[in-house]
């Protein structure tokens, strides 16, 4: 009745504040709403955890007495074969997807090469045209199709796979269907020239290996289902789930530590040597996988190990005999420092520019019939068509090609294989058309003319093909396909990078190596848009084979983060706030020590106690939404007899009572304190509640109660309501806490029948085994699937057996930065607060750890103070 009152003061204030009251900021965070025209987005409430933590039941007892150490053996050795199969799996799939990019890009780019090139001479230009529009056009269609199929697959999938490693449950983006609409409108999406990349959605498709591979079942086909009990966890799901990202980024980039490394920094919240290792054997299965096949299908040499993943950056190495040659010296550091800054500026302006297109597509695409995304992706299609296609005939210069026939071993195939892929539009006698050359080409071969060609690029083309990349892949990220930003990212910095090379080459006559400096371009404005540092470190170094560059890569990627994070957050972490993901960051503001556990837990509970009637666990189930219930005995006073007489007996109780903090006495608190506030809404949540009306004489009592709103006590009193003479220490009666039980846990008992009559004794209700309570993993039935005519709402559950006992706790008194490491390190969905005589106070969740939830309570607590 107290949440039911709150509720419709909430709706009539609503009107009030309409008429001209304004909320503060901080009001919006305590109710969990917001306004649709203001910028600052909270995170929902709706998005469920994972539960790393293990529940310690009496089910999972009888597993651990029947397991000895060659069962253990076993166990161990089924996930190391899981963990081979994951990664192979993922190096089979990058595999897939190369193969099909290259060939239909190559189909593509023959026939649309061909026809420009005839036409230049028969003035047919915009039959080209139509044909290179009409191809890319179809490619993006089917992309964007697979979208509108499984709307998880857009964008890269990096957001939510973190956000899935942080602990937070996002809806089917792990699911076979996700993968198959992935894997498939990725290929079409960059085959169709759109400035995105394979190598997110690699990341993505990875993850969902992971996840699915070690269930042995598909939502998607439910016929794909076998007899495999083990992992059958948020836990193990959420190990395999790093390994599998981990093997995406080492099947991308041929970097298998980058990506145990990308897994650790960007995701995982719980991390130990064995899962470290795991995902080490995981990235190194994926890597060498790939690596066989591709360099045994392009060079048709089976066993070697040419071609490490998909995007390799090549060798960097001097011409020989070029005693004046060096690929980077100190005086070099100051310049890539300054490249640092720059990538750091364009990137936090590319993530401002991007977010806000993200907004409008929210509130202005998003809404309206789903084809309209379709339309926007046919839109981005067109426009980046015929900019490639103009800027390559009308904006290129004519270069020569120069200084490539000296070089000799490894550096000269490099070359070869660069000026295999020059385009010659337009350009006769020995030269060639650098516009063209740069966007007619796949984007990993542009990076490899920036990295690699020795002849020289037009400052001026440098400098359009660096805006006009800029802008177009800024407005690419977000449209419905499936998109990757890191090749795209790396293109736009080498791009830079090679200008500056160019400038200080011809303006200042200085001897370096260009090369280098459009590497160190493209890791400041990658590094400043997704602001990573050791990872991509890793990986940038992983894929250039050279460790001397580790030194300029790291101070780059630290000074563009550090610039970039001036302004605004990565763009992944964006795009997570958007979505309002709640988030946990890796620690807390030094000035969140101000509050404790007490000041952000949410005290008004719902609880069930040991031994309850089915009727009140239906009501209860069917009238909330949470995920946990604290498992209580009621705690009555009665020291009052032992007072009398005696002082010092007397002291000590008084001393307990004191110190020891009770839900009604917080509750009561937290009520003078939002009395204060200007917002009548806030003032009235704790006014007093009136009794709901009785129900009529005649109608069945489990009916009675699923009509009205979880009385506080349904146990003791299942046809009492609260009175309304209640003072706030009855609503809020000191509760004996004795472990938590899940939603799923209790809709499991009831629908499989564990109960016992009132006439019986508890022992003869039926128990349930480890395997039956997990069988239904991950989708567990739902309350509302239950036929309530099956029930005998007088039976009582005994719910001990399948309670966890034993659950992290905190007194009240922790701080916020105490409750919040434990919380994110051990991956808790729930964490009950405990008063020192053992009663519950209070639960903690990860909305009540999120950073706009602290701070508004931080703003509650100085207007408190």
């Amino acid at each position: 009745m107290l949440k039911m009152a709150c509720c419709g003061g909430c709706l009539c204030c609503q009107c009030c504040c309409n008429e001209g009251e304004t909320r503060t900021p901080e009001e919006l965070t305590i109710l969990g709403e917001t306004r649709e025209d203001e910028d600052e987005i909270l995170p929902r409430k709706d998005y469920e955890s994972l539960d790393y933590d293990r529940c310690i039941n009496e089910p999972f007892l009888d597993v651990l007495e029947g397991l000895d150490n060659k069962k253990a053996r076993k166990y161990e050795a089924i996930k190391w074969i899981l963990v081979f199969a994951i990664g192979v799996s993922t190096g089979l799939t990058g595999l897939f997807v190369d193969f099909f990019v290259r060939l239909f890009t190559q189909m593509k780019f023959s026939l649309v090469g061909q026809s420009v090139e005839e036409c230049s001479e028969n003035g047919c230009l915009a039959l080209s045209l139509l044909e290179l529009l009409a191809l890319n056009m179809m490619f993006v269609f089917i992309s964007s199709v697979l979208v509108l199929i499984e709307p998880v697959a857009a964008g890269s999938g990096i957001p939510e796979i973190k956000s899935y490693l942080n602990g937070v449950k996002i809806p089917g983006i792990v699911r076979l269907r996700t993968f198959i609409c992935k894997v498939t409108g990725v290929l079409f999406a960059v085959a169709a020239g759109l400035f995105v990349g394979k190598e997110g959605p690699m990341i993505h498709s990875g993850a969902i290996i992971g996840a699915g591979l070690p269930q042995f079942q598909s939502i998607t086909f439910k016929k794909i289902r076998f007899h495999f009990p083990y992992f059958r966890s948020d836990r193990d799901k959420r190990d395999f789930v790093s390994a599998g990202a981990a093997a995406g980024v080492a099947a991308a980039f041929g970097a298998p530590i980058g990506g145990t490394l990308f897994s650790l920094e960007e995701g995982s919240s719980f991390w130990n040597q064995a899962l470290t290792w795991k995902v080490l054997f995981c990235s190194m299965s994926a890597t060498f996988t790939l690596n066989f096949f591709r360099s045994g299908i392009n060079f048709n040499k089976w066993g070697s190990f040419q071609l490490p993943g998909l995007l390799n950056f090549g060798e960097f190495k001097c011409v020989d005999g070029d005693k004046t040659c060096h690929l980077w010296t100190a005086v070099d550091l100051a310049f890539f420092v300054l490249m640092g800054v720059a990538g750091g500026l364009l990137g936090a302006l590319f993530n401002c520019i991007n977010k806000r297109l993200a907004k409008y597509r929210m509130r202005n695409v998003h809404p309206k019939a789903r084809f309209i995304r379709v339309l926007e992706s046919l839109l981005v299609c067109m426009v980046t068509t015929l900019v490639i296609f103009v800027a390559s005939v009308a904006l290129g210069e004519c270069r020569d090609l120069v200084s490539t026939s000296n070089n000799t071993s490894t550096q000269g195939s490099v070359n070869e294989e660069v000026n295999s892929t020059i385009r010659r539009f337009f350009c006769y006698n020995n030269t060639y058309n650098d516009m063209a050359t740069l966007f007619f080409n796949p984007q990993e071969v542009a990076i490899h003319q920036l990295f690699h060609q020795n002849a020289t690029f037009s400052p001026i083309t440098l400098s359009l093909f660096f805006v006009l990349y800029f802008v177009l892949s800024c407005w690419t990220y977000g449209v419905s396909v499936p998109s990757g930003l890191f090749v795209p990212s790396l293109l736009c910095g080498a791009s830079l990078g090679r200008l500056v090379a160019n400038v200080l080459k011809i303006n200042f006559h200085m001897q370096i190596y260009s090369g280098t400096f459009a590497l160190i371009g493209a890791a400041a404005f990658l590094g400043g848009v997704v602001r990573m540092t050791i990872s991509l470190t890793v990986i940038l170094i992983e894929s250039t084979n050279e460790i001397t560059y580790g030194l300029p890569i790291m101070i780059t990627l630290m000074v563009a983060k550090w610039t970039g994070d001036f302004f605004n957050k990565g763009i992944y972490d964006i795009h997570i706030h958007l979505k309002g993901v709640p988030l946990l960051e890796w620690e807390t503001e030094v000035e969140m020590d101000k509050l404790t556990a007490s000041d952000i837990m949410e005290p008004n509970l719902t609880y069930v106690y040991p031994h309850t009637r089915i009727q009140s666990l239906v009501s209860i189930l069917r009238t909330t939404v949470y995920h946990a219930f604290p498992v209580v005995t009621e705690n009555r006073d009665n020291e009052k007899e032992f007072m009398k007489g005696n002082i010092l007996i007397s002291n000590n109780i008084k001393f307990k009572k004191s110190s020891v903090l009770t839900r009604a006495g917080e509750q009561r608190r937290r009520c003078q304190s939002m009395k204060s506030y200007p917002s009548s809404e806030l003032r009235n949540v704790c006014d007093e509640q009136t009794a709901v009306e009785p129900a009529e004489e005649g109608q069945d009592i489990l009916q009675q109660m699923l009509e009205r709103r979880h009385v506080p006590y349904p146990n003791l009193y299942p046809d009492q309501s609260p009175s309304e003479e209640w003072t706030m220490e009855e609503r809020f009666r000191p509760l004996t806490f004795h472990g938590l039980i899940l939603r799923s846990q209790l809709v499991n008992l009831l629908i499989r029948g564990v109960c016992y009559a009132e006439n019986q004794s508890s022992a003869s209700q039926p128990r349930l085994s480890h395997s039956e309570m997990t069988e239904d993993y991950p989708r567990f039935p739902d309350i509302h699937d239950l036929d309530l005519a099956l029930l005998n709402p007088r039976m009582i559950v005994d719910v001990t057996p399948y309670m966890n006992p034993c659950p992290y706790t905190v007194s009240p008194n922790t701080r916020v930065s105490q409750v919040f490491n434990l919380f994110r390190t051990m991956g808790l969905r729930h964490l009950p607060v405990v008063n020192a005589v053992g009663e519950i106070v209070g639960i903690i969740t990860r909305h009540n750890l999120t950073h706009e939830f602290l701070v508004a309570k931080l703003r509650q607590h100085y207007i408190t103070i």
